[in-house]
């Protein structure tokens, strides 16, 4: 066989893996997770989450943290810490409990107050989708009684929560 027809079908088999790896990946990444796996991965790791929340709570200044920094209480800029006003032990500490409890960031905010662990998304910018385990101070108007009734609501979605325990919910955005 000429060489140059070996190149092109090595070449073109390469390509087609590449592309059929990709489609798997988006495929699998795209889907979120179902609401038993969240809520046994919370109730696995609730004194975590409980954590987290306390740790956010007293840290009034700060609005969000998440492996690429902090966000101070009214700014739209994360900082690495020590900038910012946390410091780097109790950043790393944030970072551990997360990894811990597989999310990616955390959050607060609100009135009432809410704070949000992000447990999953896919998209970007303007076109994403999320699912965030919260602690509310009180129930919102918008819950539903499961991720499956939610997801059989007509499109486009309005935000909604469903119950986990006391003052846990799940939250989904599309």
């Amino acid at each position: 066989m000429p060489t140059f027809k070996r190149f092109v079908i090595i070449s073109f088999s390469v390509m087609a893996a590449f592309i059929a790896s990709f489609l798997i990946f988006v495929s699998v990444s795209s889907r979120p997770p179902k609401e038993d796996k969240i809520v046994s991965d919370f109730r696995t790791h609730r004194a975590s989450f409980e954590r987290v929340r306390t740790m956010l709570l007293e840290d009034k200044s700060i609005e969000g943290v998440a492996p690429w920094g902090i966000q101070p209480e009214g700014s739209p800029l994360w900082k690495i810490p020590p900038d910012g006003g946390m410091p780097v032990g109790r950043y790393q500490e944030y970072l551990a409990l997360l990894k811990e409890i597989g999310a990616g960031r955390v959050g607060q905010g609100g009135d009432p107050v809410e704070v949000s662990f992000g447990v999953w998304r896919f998209g970007f910018a303007g076109d994403s989708r999320h699912i965030d385990v919260a602690w509310l101070e009180r129930e919102q108007p918008n819950t539903v009684i499961s991720l499956d009734a939610f997801y059989r609501t007509d499109k486009p979605r309005r935000p909604s929560y469903v119950h986990i325990d006391g003052n846990w919910y799940i939250w989904a955005d599309w």
